[in-house]
């Protein structure tokens, strides 16, 4: 039996621009989202950026690669490791630049690289093909997306790959720079974004605010990381990978295909509900998804499980949602504090949300991540040491 654990984090997000930065604003009760206007012919709205302006993919993509690398106390090349990048929108911010460079649009200096010529380097899998290059990693490439589904699907194909014995290290999660001017128009045409703030699963919640950012993690066997005496932020235990197929946009109102998957990732992972101290939900904050979400948690745990999202700090992050919500909980076994879900101030659900940073021993953790077109994803992480 392989037993996989994570020895590296690199993080960036809106909350900070490292792992350590965006982890104690996190438990300091802090947001990143603000009202922006980054498009001009659009109305301003809180947002989740990391500068004063969009960020670019290959930006987030090659910084977060450094982070995660001198985490894990490794250096280039790593012939050897897979690599496992994923992203919801990809480049999409690079072909809407270019198709309004193409119809006249004065765009400024940023749009002096865009061009047909280098159109092939914004394919959807080159961000995952450029990182193989900054690494050096000459094994299995693999790009996946699912929506917000994407980051943890990532981080449970790359713990395949490993459990196989193909790899004994891993580099997997996902990139995401969300903020376009298409990305927008489509979550306001469904009514999806927050006109104030957000505030997941509490009453006056009126939707998300999008984010953007990156997670990136070495996955590796527990006897690599022992070998190199590495330190260890938790376990992989297990996952569950399912779909609605119901709607495009819409979550199956019963929820019966994440509640699958859920007890899908606790019998992989060989746990039953009572074990399970902690629960970071993808808690997006509109109506249906914390409704839904609420309703199975109170379904399958006890009362006592914890429960928090932090889209009220970060924000939505689509692709990378996930991969952050499996590094802070990998913070919180690590730390054994339980990071407060923002935003939160009535609850509208009969669950035990953390409010307020709250110290707590916490052995094993679930992180949830739902994505457009019913993509659902679950994984089951331990505290290791």
């Amino acid at each position: 039996m392989v037993n996989i654990v994570i020895t590296g984090i690199g993080l960036v997000s809106a909350l900070g621009k490292s792992l350590e930065e965006s982890w104690e604003n996190l438990l300091a009760g802090k947001t990143g989202i603000k009202l922006y206007q980054p498009f001009p012919e659009q109305e301003p709205l809180p947002l989740g950026l990391i500068g004063q302006r969009p960020s670019e993919l290959s930006y987030l993509t090659q910084m977060v690669v450094e982070s995660v690398l001198q985490d894990a106390r490794l250096e280039p090349p790593l012939p050897d490791c897979a690599v496992v990048i994923g992203s919801s929108r990809g480049y999409q911010a690079s072909w809407e630049k270019l198709l309004r460079k193409m119809s006249g649009e004065n765009l400024g200096l940023d749009s002096a690289s865009l061009s047909l010529e280098n159109w092939l380097y914004t394919l959807p899998h080159m961000n995952a093909i450029a990182v193989a290059k900054q690494i050096g990693a000459c094994g299995t490439v693999l790009a996946p997306m699912a929506a917000c589904a994407t980051g943890i699907w990532t981080i449970s194909q790359a713990a395949l790959l490993i459990k196989s014995g193909q790899y004994q290290q891993a580099i997997a999660g996902a990139v995401e720079a969300a903020i376009t001017p298409l990305t927008l128009s489509g979550f306001r045409q469904m009514g999806a974004l927050a006109k104030t703030g957000v505030y997941p699963f509490d009453i006056q919640r009126e939707g998300l605010a999008l984010g953007e950012g990156a997670a990136l993690f070495v996955l590796e066997s527990a006897t690599s990381a022992k070998q190199r005496q590495a330190k260890i932020y938790g376990e992989i235990l297990g996952f569950g990978l399912t779909s609605d197929a119901y709607h495009s946009n819409q979550p199956e109102p019963t929820g019966k295909s994440l509640n699958f998957a859920i007890k899908q990732c606790l019998a992989n992972s060989g746990l039953q509900t009572k074990d399970i101290d902690f629960i970071h939900a993808h808690g997006t904050a509109t109506q249906l998804n914390d409704r839904i979400e609420s309703g199975i948690i109170q379904s399958l745990f006890n009362q006592g499980v914890a429960v928090s999202s932090t889209k009220g700090s970060s924000g939505h992050t689509l692709g990378a949602s996930g991969a952050l919500g499996v590094a802070f909980s990998c913070m919180a076994l690590r730390h054994q504090v339980l990071p407060p879900c923002v935003g939160l101030q009535q609850p509208e659900f009969d669950l035990d949300f953390v409010t307020e940073t709250r110290v707590s021993q916490i052995k094993q953790a679930l992180v949830l991540s739902c994505g457009f077109g019913g993509s659902n994803t679950v994984i089951a992480l331990a505290r290791r040491g």
